[in-house]
């Protein structure tokens, strides 16, 4: 399988991470502005993207509540916040969330690439899970087949 930054140089950001030391410079500043009383939107957006580039869930939510805070309470910070919600939702394995703010970017810019290139990464991620969803069901009802055959069997005796 090829990697999604070979296929879909845009969407890139959707499968990298940051590392602590990059994220830690992110939360001192944010923090060191909550300290000082007044937290830019700036620094917020900076750190919830960073949040959301990290490799752990726990973290990965966080960065899409800050996100989310951001975009109901500023308009003009709602385009960057649609695409990292949704690389955020993305990562979450929270596909209906993700292809719901990706799509809200791609309403008002049809031709932005990132978020072309994210909806097929969400795409395959959707198709891919359904097919392990599928093989699940199906190894669950192959079981229980398995399970109550026996016990058809064994009541016989």
């Amino acid at each position: 399988m090829t990697s999604v930054a070979t296929d879909l140089p845009y969407a890139a950001e959707a499968e990298s991470s940051l590392n602590y030391d990059e994220l830690e410079v992110l939360r001192n500043q944010y923090y060191k502005e909550i300290e000082s009383g007044h937290v830019t939107t700036q620094s917020k957006f900076n750190y919830g993207w960073g949040l959301v580039k990290s490799s752990t869930a726990e973290l990965q939510t966080e960065g899409v509540k800050l996100l989310q805070e951001i975009y109901s309470a500023s308009p003009s910070h709602r385009r960057e916040c649609s695409y990292y919600i949704a690389v955020g939702y993305y990562k979450l394995r929270n596909y209906t969330y993700a292809r719901k703010f990706n799509d809200l970017l791609l309403a008002v810019e049809p031709e932005n690439m990132q978020a072309q290139s994210l909806r097929q990464v969400i795409d395959r991620a959707v198709s891919r899970d359904g097919y392990i969803g599928m093989g699940i069901l199906a190894g669950a009802a192959a079981v229980t087949g398995l399970v109550a055959t026996a016990l058809i069997k064994r009541s016989r005796r």
